[in-house]
């Protein structure tokens, strides 16, 4: 049986003349325009996505393959979120007052087309292992940070024995509470999710993992089992999903993915407007889109299947929420409401304090 280096080493799709091979030609007609957009950003599908592609064009072709529309730029920002900005040592982000991102790999098993870090995500010298101790310090000196999200890349692409050392390591810094993970290992390569890193995931609790998927087809039997391993090994697990146009912009999708990953042991976490990067932003719908969706997930299907749709606002402000309209008006004495199927009714404010004289 293969292990899941063999695996991701044989089995993936890394260049544009394998994909031409397997999907015909015809396929990419601008090729040459389409390798320089592969230049731009690294490029790999993992055996589990090219497995999962049905047609050209398809929501799990749209995410992966690249298109020579990600050379098109008009608004796109290269670090749309500030990352760089919000980083006072290599592989450390720190903008929320208690908690940090610690950038532990620079590889990923496919390589997003969306995705927010493209500028550096694949390039070993960008995100540099050998420069971690400088993090681990920082982590150490900051008492205020209980909150560690080792990101990159994907951490779960890292080894067993790397990944224990990590995790370790961090579980030695007596002020942080809690650890995540994020990754889309259970999606992208399931068998990654061994019983033996399991059994080292489980020795740090509390320890989080939020994944990433878009697609309900991203579900396979293979990406539920390793999902169980997770949740039975005592590990919570959350959901990012990310709004893409022609991908997951439609209510009847988004509904099925959420309540899909709730029968997997998945809590739907954050639906996110595609961030405004450079060389993604065929990728993006409109607000409004994203507010039609949660109006069509509220009330339709259960509260638990409902995520917190969010904008991670431009130039580093952070994760900001958004909801529909449901609070139609306020006054002293109620408040007029809309519920999810349109109708409206009257909450009553609770009456003024009567303030006795004498």
């Amino acid at each position: 049986m293969e292990s899941w280096q063999q695996l991701l080493r044989k089995r993936s799709i890394a260049s544009l003349d394998a994909l031409a091979a397997k999907f015909g030609p015809e396929h990419f007609p601008e090729i040459e325009r389409l390798r320089q957009a592969a230049e731009n950003f690294e490029f790999r599908i993992a055996p589990a996505m090219v497995d999962l592609i049905e047609s050209p064009e398809d929501p799990i072709w749209r995410q992966y393959v690249p298109t020579v529309q990600e050379l098109e730029v008009h608004d796109g920002l290269v670090d749309s979120l500030a990352e760089d900005a919000n980083s006072p040592v290599p592989n450390i982000t720190h903008r929320y007052p208690d908690r940090a991102l610690f950038l532990v790999s620079p590889v990923c098993a496919s390589y997003c087309r969306f995705c927010t870090r493209r500028r550096k995500v694949g390039d070993p010298e960008k995100i540099p292992l050998s420069q971690l101790e400088s993090a681990f310090r920082y982590l150490e000196e900051h008492t205020e940070i209980r909150d560690v999200i080792m990101s990159g890349g994907d951490p779960l692409l890292l080894s067993d024995r790397r990944i224990d050392e990590l995790c370790r390591r961090l579980r030695s810094i007596k002020h942080l509470e809690i650890l995540r993970i994020g990754s889309r290992i259970p999606c992208h390569l399931p068998e990654r999710i061994t019983p033996e890193l399991c059994d080292i995931l489980k020795r740090y609790h509390p320890l989080y993992i939020n994944t990433h998927f878009n697609h309900p087809r991203e579900l396979t039997p293979a990406a539920v089992e390793a999902l169980g391993r997770l949740a039975d090994a005592g590990i919570p697990l959350g959901c990012q999903t990310v709004l893409l146009k022609g991908v997951n912009d439609d209510v009847e999708v988004m509904k099925e993915l959420m309540q899909k990953l709730l029968a997997a042991r998945v809590r739907p976490y954050y639906i996110y407007m595609c961030d405004q990067v450079a060389g993604a932003e065929h990728f993006r719908t409109t607000v409004e889109k994203g507010l039609e969706i949660i109006q069509g997930l509220r009330g339709w299907t259960s509260g638990l299947a409902v995520p917190h749709f969010v904008i991670d606002a431009p130039g580093g402000g952070g994760k900001i929420p958004l909801l529909p309209e449901y609070v139609e008006a306020i006054s002293d004495d109620e408040v007029v409401l809309r519920n999810y199927a349109g109708k409206r009714y009257v909450y009553k404010q609770p009456a003024a304090e009567t303030v006795l004289v004498g």
